[in-house]
């Protein structure tokens, strides 16, 4: 089978040191260019990965190259919008890093982008594709630790002075919700199995920014009455970084950071979790890895895709009553 001909677009941190490296490992992918605003930087980055062009133009890029099989956009939250409906209308199967885009409304509209020009469109979920996550996913899709009925998840983590736009609303959004705490609903949700969400009650701070939240902390419930709990921070005062996902089902409970499964069996709570070594860094990059790997094999046909489109809709419905509940200081219901 011939190769899968990517281009990225964005060649800041995480496509720098993230995508760029791990799809030049990948057999099946042939990256045929690059495109970034800053020409140096662009240029740079084609030489050291032998990449055989490069632009500051997206739509220059698209026109010119038309055996591109997969644009993967990297680039900063504000220009998702443009640059996806860009290369769907050009044709081309999209992967966009999260999150797909400031608002639902925007969302919409890269949606119905990919919808109306038949191409696929995946969202850079990677906390879904961590080995510990997975394996608790297939516990739970089992039936291993019953019907669950509680998650809580968080994301604590000091703001990088790198990405100032974050803390500007008009170029990210909002602020923390969209920064961690997408990611951390997402991966609940997904474990949960994607429940219909019923009600949110938010309450988001600005401690240490002005114009969008540092700190937020979210109650979600369900249609099924299951619920949710979701804090995300760059403000809380820890000590370190911090990141945790725990289930809790009829029969037994599942966390991540640290992995543990334990699963009541004969009466007795037993501890089944897998044996794992993996460090906190290697779980970050096996992430990527297994994510980008993912969307070329459903770009080659081998498997549906994951992380849709249609489910970073849905990811942006809850986003818009969290902010719509903490706005007016009640509970909201989703619609």
């Amino acid at each position: 089978m011939q190769k899968v001909k990517i281009a990225v677009v964005g060649l800041g941190t995480i496509g720098q040191s993230v995508h760029l490296p791990i799809l030049s490992r990948i057999p099946e992918v042939e990256i045929v260019a690059v495109c970034d605003m800053e020409a140096s930087k662009a240029e740079f980055v084609a030489g050291k990965y032998e990449i055989p062009r490069h632009y500051t133009d997206l739509e220059e890029m698209l026109k010119t190259e038309e055996v591109i099989d997969g644009v993967d956009i990297c680039t900063s939250t504000f220009s998702h919008l443009d640059a996806a409906i860009a290369a769907l209308e050009a044709k081309k199967h999209v992967l966009v890093e999260k999150p797909l885009a400031r608002t639902y409304e925007e969302a919409h509209k890269i949606v119905a982008s990919a919808k109306k020009n038949q191409r696929k469109l995946m969202v850079g979920m990677n906390n879904r594709f961590r080995p510990d996550a997975m394996i608790l996913k297939s516990m739970i899709q089992g039936g291993e630790l019953g019907r669950i009925f509680y998650a809580k998840a968080g994301w604590l983590r000091k703001l990088k002075s790198t990405n100032p736009w974050l803390t500007r609303k008009e170029k990210s959004g909002g602020g923390v919700v969209l920064d961690l705490g997408i990611v951390m609903f997402d991966l609940a949700f997904w474990l949960m199995g994607f429940p219909e969400a019923k009600e949110v009650l938010a309450s988001n701070y600005s401690h240490n920014t002005k114009g969008v939240e540092d700190s937020s902390v979210v109650f979600i419930k369900m249609k099924n009455g299951s619920t949710l709990t979701i804090e995300s921070s760059w403000s809380f005062e820890k000590e370190s970084d911090f990141y945790y996902c725990d289930c809790f089902g009829m029969d037994g409970g599942g966390s991540l950071n640290p992995f543990r499964i334990l699963k009541r069996m004969h009466g007795n709570l037993v501890n089944v979790t897998p044996a794992s070594h993996e460090t906190p860094q290697t779980l970050y990059w096996k992430s990527y890895d297994n994510e980008l790997k993912h969307w070329v094999g459903s770009l080659r046909g081998l498997h549906p895709l994951l992380s849709t489109g249609e489910e970073a809709l849905h990811r942006m419905k809850i986003v818009d009553a969290i902010y719509q509940s903490a706005r007016k200081g009640k509970s909201m219901n989703v619609k």
